[in-house]
């Protein structure tokens, strides 16, 4: 579910309903209605229809009740495979699936989490139900938390120790035996060493409940009820539902708010001592703003092996926030700003080689769920896009309309962190820079104000963003003038190679004399071998064919593959997999003017060598060129390659880079890991650091984005009077 909880929250049990469209259709009402559970339990009669169907059903049919399997029987369904049922059921319904067991135990409830922590690699559990080296997963949509009942001690026990919820039903414990489970529930978990408030405890009431209201709400006060559940059948109606929902739990309302001033009952996620106990220091959880805690990800919750890593690097952050409106993003730096002492990442895609988008112990802003793409003026086609959309699914919007906005080589990367430091792709010869086409973008400073940078609104912070963005704010959201684009060709070439240097000099002369509708990137593993691959902007067969021979003849092909095709089918030619980087990676990165028989040779003495494992040239020049060096904080616009080689051992790596680095004219930083301050001084000019840190200092005073080569710390160049 989203959106603020309430202090009270309703449900509907369709226990008693015998249609299953009639139930369906409840369900849907109460959706409507507001209610914020739909509760179908397994029925006693086993000819009675299949619950978990219907419920899958019913999340076909709704968009926001949170869904309860209720009074499950695990000797007909294995805790392994229900944990399978209930992650797929919850990734299908985004996030909004709770499991109530009847007969849970401890070793029930510790297999069903154990199954959906896919860090492990296999999971084995000894005990009342045996698991002998089962893979984990799928990864739920969310923790989905685990509701027990019935009226045995031994259940409340178990209940009161590891559950995340209890559920009893009035109509068959009376009140006065509803209490004394309700009193035992609570010793059980101060017994537990638990906070009682992270139980959720859920009462269901017979359909004609209104005597018993005044009672429910006593219970609230007493001992702690937060939900209640209304048992429904064939001959309910709708109206009944309303007038449940807005007249006769009105006490109840009452009753639940003043426990929540008093301290009785939460409507914060609270979570389990066991999470808590694997907080981070340095870090005040509980003062999280509401609208971010729903979404928030801490080390001990199920979700934090998706988000703790990037695509390369692996990470072990304190705290990730994972906003999902700009009002929340400003929540999110305002956060952050009560919280400087700990490193600070920000993540679109999570792909970055070089930006900080994970740490050690301290906090990731991921605006991922700012991935809407609008267009808003098809004439000029003038498209809105968020930070958080990936090039794929940027490319694949925009195919439908002919157009397309050149990004990077994979599609896999997320919007923002591209956008707002240059973008280096496949059709960068013909249609420039990636942020050649930005026209506005709207970003929360620190001090979460929103502005919106454009040619005529903040125009210095416009200049700033196209090149230099990750010091200066959060981009939510970025307008783009795309590009007409037919079809493309696209080539995938392998060689083999006998003088690494020689060939390096024949395909910088190609690549660079190639017209600039042809822009071909070369990567090489080591001296004996090179793949490359090339776009040509033009869907003509003799046009792309003749583009491509120059490449084709470099050395004798080992594999060749050419086709004519669609931009986005190039942004999705690659798997989308799931982020687990491990490690820090090493890489280093540089921009030439030419590749020079010097250039090559050096180059092929590093990859000789072995210290570098990947050597990539990316061919710039041609529309990237044509833009003014000081239009855009991205100011070598006379580069002609682009140079990244990455490695395992960073002193290997950097004895040889260092041969290199002799003759690069610049460097890119979004390839580059070393963020010593010297890297600023080449990735920018003088006269641009210099204005690059005075806008700084107007814009983040305090320095809180500093994670991604902080501006601040680098040391002020002499000024240039060229």
């Amino acid at each position: 579910m989203s959106g603020q909880v309430r202090a009270l929250r309703l449900g509907i049990d369709l226990g008693s309903v015998d249609d299953p469209s009639t139930a369906v259709e409840l369900a849907g009402a109460a959706e409507r209605l507001g209610y914020d559970y739909v509760v179908v339990p397994t029925p006693a009669d086993e000819a009675a229809w299949e619950p978990w169907t219907l419920l899958s059903w019913i999340a076909g049919r709704t968009e926001r009740i949170a869904l309860v399997a209720s009074s499950l029987d695990l000797s007909q369904r294995h805790p392994s495979v229900l944990a399978r049922a209930a992650a797929s059921l919850d990734l299908l319904a985004a996030g909004r699936v709770t499991l109530g067991l009847a007969d849970g135990s401890a070793d029930a409830v510790t297999i069903l989490r154990r199954m959906w922590d896919t860090s492990a690699d296999r999971v084995h559990h000894h005990g009342r139900y045996q698991v002998a080296g089962a893979e984990p997963g799928p990864l739920p949509a969310h923790d989905i938390a685990v509701w027990l009942g019935g009226p045995e001690s031994s259940a409340i026990e178990v209940a009161g120790q590891v559950g995340d919820g209890w559920i009893d039903h009035l109509d068959d414990a009376g009140t006065q035996q509803l209490v004394q489970r309700l009193r035992q529930l609570e010793r059980e978990t101060t017994r537990a060493g638990r906070d009682p408030r992270e139980l959720q405890r859920v009462v269901t009431l017979p359909g004609s409940a209104d005597a018993e209201i005044e009672q429910v709400a006593a219970l609230i006060a007493d001992h702690r009820i937060s939900t209640v559940v209304l048992r429904v059948d064939d001959a309910i109606t709708i109206e009944r539902l309303e007038t449940f929902a807005e007249e006769v739990t009105a006490p109840l309302h009452v009753a639940a708010e003043q426990a929540v001033a008093g301290g009785t009952i939460t409507t914060r996620p609270l979570r389990r001592a066991d999470v808590r106990a694997r907080r981070r220091p340095g870090i005040d959880y509980d003062a999280l703003p509401a609208t971010l805690a729903e979404t928030a990800v801490e080390p001990g919750d199920v979700r934090y092996a998706a988000v703790r890593s990037t695509y390369m690097r692996g990470g072990a952050p304190g705290l990730v926030l994972r906003p999902r409106t700009t009002a929340e993003v400003a929540d999110a730096v305002a956060y952050a700003g009560r919280h400087r002492h700990l490193p600070l990442g920000v993540r679109s895609g999570g792909h970055g080689i070089s930006g900080r988008s994970t740490n050690d112990g301290g906090l990731v802003i991921d605006v991922g769920a700012l991935n809407d793409i609008e267009v808003l003026d098809a004439d000029r086609r003038l498209v809105r896009i968020g930070p958080g959309a990936r090039w794929r699914d940027v490319a694949t919007a925009l195919h439908p309309h002919g157009w397309a906005l050149t990004s990077g080589d994979y599609g896999g990367v997320g919007v923002g962190g591209l956008a707002t430091a240059g973008g280096i792709g496949f059709l960068g010869r013909q249609q420039g820079l990636t942020i050649d086409h930005l026209q506005a973008a709207e970003l929360v400073l620190a001090d979460g104000s929103l502005v919106r940078a454009s040619h005529t609104e903040e125009p210095d912070l416009f200049w700033a963003v196209r090149g230099a963005g990750a010091n200066f704010g959060i981009a939510t959201a970025f307008e783009f003038v795309v590009d007409e684009v037919p079809d493309v060709g696209w080539a995938q070439l392998a060689f083999r190679v006998t003088d690494p240097a020689a060939f390096l000099v024949q395909f910088g002369r190609a690549a660079a004399e190639a017209p600039r509708d042809t822009t071909a990137f070369l990567v090489m593993g080591g001296p004996d071998s090179a793949h490359v691959m090339a776009m040509v902007a033009s869907d003509d067969p003799n046009v792309v064919v003749s583009r491509l021979e120059p490449l084709a003849a470099l050395a004798p092909l080992a594999q060749q593959h050419a086709v004519i095709a669609p931009y986005a089918a190039v942004m999705n030619m690659f798997p989308d997999t799931a982020h687990q980087g491990r490690g820090e990676p090493i890489a280093r990165s540089g921009l030439i003017d030419a590749l020079t028989p010097e250039v090559a040779a050096v180059s092929a003495n590093l990859l000789t060598s072995g210290a570098a494992q990947w050597f990539q040239l990316r061919t710039m020049g041609g529309a990237i060129a044509d833009v003014d060096a000081t239009a855009t904080a991205f100011s070598h616009r006379d580069a002609a390659f682009h140079i990244t080689v990455m490695g395992r051992n960073a002193q290997r790596l950097d004895q040889r880079w260092d041969e290199l680095r002799a003759h690069l004219t610049g460097t890119y930083l979004s390839f580059e890991t070393d963020t010593s301050p010297d890297r600023l001084a080449e990735a920018f000019p003088p006269d641009t650091l210099v204005r690059l840190k005075a806008l700084k200092a107007r814009f983040d005073p305090a320095n809180l984005f500093r994670d991604n080569f902080n501006l601040m710390a680098a040391p002020t160049p002499i000024r240039s009077t060229a």
